[in-house]
């Protein structure tokens, strides 16, 4: 029989590694589109693009329905994201990149 203190501590540290990809993936996630700014800004792209946008928040929908996540949650999610991107990107074109 296990033993719940145990189990309690095995099942954190699981979620600790998780949160630690999570992070990681995020910034790797945001290196990209700090890319994605610069070469917006070096050629006079406007910052937001909603058909992207539209389509990235359905791809993910889809993604999490199929994974069993609340769709719901994976829209709020990238929306968020989504809006910190464009922010960056807009302080980029205004040539404040950091």
């Amino acid at each position: 029989m296990s033993c719940p203190t145990t189990d309690l501590q095995r099942l954190r540290k699981s979620i600790d590694n998780l949160d630690s990809i999570l992070v990681h993936t995020l910034a790797e996630r945001f290196k990209a589109t700090q890319a994605v700014g610069e070469l917006k800004a070096r050629h006079d792209m406007p910052p937001a693009d909603k058909a992207r946008e539209a389509e990235q928040v359905e791809r993910l929908r889809r993604l999490a329905e199929s994974s069993g996540l609340d769709p719901e949650f994976a829209e709020t999610f990238i929306k968020f994201i989504v809006a910190e991107v464009i922010r960056h990107h807009e302080r980029i074109r205004e040539g404040d990149a950091s």
